[in-house]
């Protein structure tokens, strides 16, 4: 009976989430398998898309159209990364296509071309038929026959050939020119004899090509080892002596060696956490768990030796991080520990490097895979344990199409898997620390510090009263004295400007006019380095005002506090201190994150100043102050979880301080010294700021009491928006129960973004089965909306602006 492939097409619309019917030509039979990229007709032109199951019979009755070509000989996507493509689709409303398509590393996303070369497995006839030239052939299924694509297909499985990917103009796949003998040993020998006069550097290589083996070399090695010219091997090649062939090298992503590293001897803490980790791997559990630490409690090391049991018991293991800037220092700790079995995975790779860092995972040559959000989805097979470390990082959820959490999608592998999936952080999110006191989750506290060396201690500066004292609004003179004291001891000082939610911009001191966006509603930022202002919204750009545009004084002045600025002041009072800055415009370049951290790590600068990237999983033992210079700017945010970021925000970087022999000191510079994110990130008491949290979040009917969703509309026209989302309000309380809250519509915080117009709707649930249900029916009605109308949802928003 002729196959049936069922394709999911690579266009994003509510007509094309489900898959098609195509037939399987006959000499594609039995060689199609899911997971597979193909192309194949679709209305009037040609698109790809992905095999997602094979059948022997349609619903469709007319003549089904043939699949046209077969982009891969072994599946991209497999079984488990296709049941987790249709998961995520379902549970954040999105395009089953744009959840696979997320999965994969870009490459082969791309416009790519696919080559094949032989392995030692294939026949002289084989070879013959299929590589008459003896070296790689493009495999252009358009240029191919039939007949040649499926044997072709036959030799994949059979394991005699492999596929390697090129994209168009760029080399994916790194390649050495090699050399193998392309005759036994005994007829080179025999040819040795009649060369050996007239040529001897020919005869030089063919004794060379006589001891080589059936195992390809580099050229160069061959030239150099055989002490004979370039010239001469392409003449062995031309007489077929000896054959060229690519081979295959993978870009290597670590920038330098690392030196191994032993397991260090546990405490107590750290033995019963490791021990009840390693417990559920060995008995292959699905249990979640949540290590609590200190900031210097040693939790890395409870990671890494728990890596160490699963990969004992031939299993692999996932450890996530939540920026790239935190991936260089956590990835050299494990590379040092587990060695090449180590792949990483982020987006400051290059495509190559992702590319190739995902084959090697894909094919089973690395066995434990780091990486920040999008590395959750690393094809590993056999996954013996998942780590999220600071799981409760905002960086962690996607926040356009699919809008996932990667703690979902880590606890969703967890369970496919039968393996325990460790939630790390010293500040737990409220949702992930709320599951383990219910008992969802197993709690594995570490309250002390290795080697009980004890936490910073922690002097809160009201800048309301600096300010009184000395005019400067970025500095106290405690903080200056204590830089300068670090500055004579030769230590070094840690410096955060909180940024987020922190406006830079001009305003007139007569009329009170903010330089605004055009497109958006928010204010420019200027920056120092381009002489200019910029929008970060949606990258406006136009040259710094002279005088005010609405009342024309001279009076228009920055207001805020740039990184740049600071640098710029701290300079000029201490004009003796090495200052590295480490911000969004200081690490824009590949590799920059780990030559600032370097830099600072060989003690080349004095001060690391930064935003919010500095404040976690840094561990610089000369690092013994840390001041925080504008410690509340996220808490006047319009954001039910501004007090719990702040509290997070400040724990973590205090961390930085006196992780090794010397005593650490923190300085937070605040205008709101009495507020009670504040005050207990002073004391580092994580437990009296949950308590005091959640009730807070009780009254508001927040998360973690509540679950939440956002709809939101955005046009270029505000009323097609606001309309749009009053007929959503209506469908929402037609569909939910009376328990359900629905706030809004309203605008969002920032109404207008790249010339749209934003509204939103907030829904607040408890249990509201017929929720996914009328979801779906709005996702649905929203691909007839008017041109330009768009309509999102996010299941689980982290905030709310």
């Amino acid at each position: 009976m002729a196959q049936i492939g069922q394709v999911l097409v690579d266009v994003p619309t509510m007509q094309t989430n489900e898959p098609y019917s195509y037939a399987i030509p006959d000499q594609l039979q039995d060689q199609v398998e899911p997971g597979m990229r193909v192309t194949v007709p679709f209305g009037h032109r040609m698109v790809s898309g992905f095999v997602v199951g094979i059948s022997d019979e349609s619903d469709y009755d007319g003549q089904l159209k043939p699949i046209q070509a077969v982009l891969d000989l072994a599946p991209v996507l497999n079984r488990e990364l296709r049941q987790l493509a249709d998961w995520l689709a379902t549970t954040t409303f999105a395009f089953r296509i744009t959840c696979i398509q997320t999965m994969l590393p870009n490459l082969l996303k791309a416009s790519v071309e696919r080559f094949i070369q032989p392995t030692d497995e294939i026949s002289a006839a084989e070879r013959a038929t299929y590589f008459p030239d003896g070296t790689v052939r493009p495999f252009d299924t358009e240029k191919l026959d039939a007949t040649t694509v499926s044997g072709l297909l036959k030799l994949r499985r059979a394991g005699k050939v492999t596929v390697t990917y090129q994209v168009k103009d760029k080399a994916a796949v790194k390649t050495l020119a090699a050399i193998v003998p392309a005759l036994p040993a005994t007829k080179l020998q025999e040819i040795a004899t009649t060369v050996a006069k007239r040529a001897p550097k020919q005869a030089q290589l063919l004794t060379y090509l006589q001891t080589m083996g059936d195992q390809p070399v580099a050229q160069t090695q061959v030239a150099h080892d055989a002490a004979v010219s370039a010239e001469v091997i392409r003449t062995a090649v031309a007489k077929g002596w000896a054959a060229k062939k690519a081979l295959e090298v993978y870009r290597d992503p670590f920038q330098r060696p690392v030196q191994p590293t032993q397991p260090l001897t546990l405490n107590a803490e750290q033995r019963v956490a490791v021990d009840a980790i390693s417990a559920a791997v060995t008995a292959q559990q699905a249990q979640t768990f949540l290590v609590e630490g200190v900031t210097g409690s040693g939790k890395t090391e409870v990671y890494l030796q728990s890596i160490a049991q699963a990969l004992k018991l031939g299993r692999t293991a996932l450890m996530l991080v939540p920026e790239i800037a935190l991936t260089p220092q956590m990835t050299n700790r494990v590379k040092s520990r587990f060695g090449h079995a180590v792949a990483v995975l982020h987006s400051g790779l290059s495509k190559g490097e992702q590319y190739d860092e995902w084959r090697r995972i894909d094919r089973g040559e690395a066995t434990v895979v780091v990486g920040a959000r999008s590395a959750v989805f690393a094809p590993l097979h056999n996954l013996g344990l998942i780590i999220m470390d600071e799981e409760h990082e905002s960086s962690y959820k996607q926040d356009e199409n699919p809008r996932y959490h990667a703690r979902d999608v880590a606890l969703w592998r967890g369970r496919y898997h039968g393996c325990p999936v460790v939630l790390g952080s010293a500040t737990p999110s409220l949702e992930t620390r709320a599951r383990a006191a219910k008992g969802l989750y197993t709690r594995l506290v570490l309250a002390h510090r290795v080697n009980d060396h004890p936490l910073p201690t922690v002097h809160i500066v009201d800048m309301r009263e600096a300010l009184k004292a000395n005019g400067d609004g970025d500095f106290s003179p405690d903080l200056l004295t204590a830089i300068q004291a670090r500055l004579d001891r030769q230590e070094q000082v840690v410096l955060m400007l909180n940024r987020r939610g922190y406006s830079s911009f001009m305003m007139c001191r007569d009329c009170g006019f903010v330089l605004k966006c055009p497109n958006c509603d928010i204010s420019l930022t200027l920056h120092v380095d381009t002489h200019s202002m910029k929008c970060h919204y949606c990258g406006h750009e136009e040259a710094i005002p002279r005088v005010c545009p609405n009342c024309h004084s001279r009076k228009i002045r920055y207001y805020g506090t740039g990184t740049q600025k600071i640098e710029k002041a701290l300079q000029e009072r201490l004009p003796a201190a090495r200052i590295l800055r480490m911000d969004v415009d200081s690490t824009r370049r590949k590799g920059a994150h780990e030559r600032i951290l370097k830099q600072f790590g060989s003690h080349q600068a004095d001060i690391l100043l930064g935003t919010q990237m500095i404040a976690k999983g840094l561990d610089f033992p000369n690092v013994t102050l840390v001041g925080v210079l504008n410690a509340d700017t996220a808490l006047g945010l319009p954001d039910f979880r501004a007090s719990e970021r702040t509290f997070q925000l400040l724990t973590q970087v205090s961390g930085r301080a006196g992780r090794a022999e010397k005593p650490g000191e923190v300085f937070i510079q605040t205008f709101n010294p009495d507020h009670y994110a504040i005050q207990l990130a002073q004391r580092q008491d994580y437990e009296r700021f949950f308590v005091t949290e959640m009730h807070m979040r009780h009254q508001g009917n927040y998360p973690p009491y509540y679950f939440a969703a956002q709809l939101t509309a955005s046009h270029e026209d505000e009323q097609v928006a606001a309309k749009a989302m009053y007929q959503i309000v209506a469908v929402l309380k037609q569909g939910l129960s009376p328990n359900a809250i629905v706030l809004g519509p309203t605008p969002k915080a920032i109404a207008r973004v790249k010339r749209k117009y934003y509204y939103q709707v907030v829904i607040k649930y408890k249990h509201e089965p017929q929720l996914q249900a009328v979801l779906e029916q709005i996702r649905q009605g929203a691909q007839q909306a008017q041109r330009g109308l768009t309509i999102t949802i996010d299941p689980e928003p982290m905030n709310f602006m």
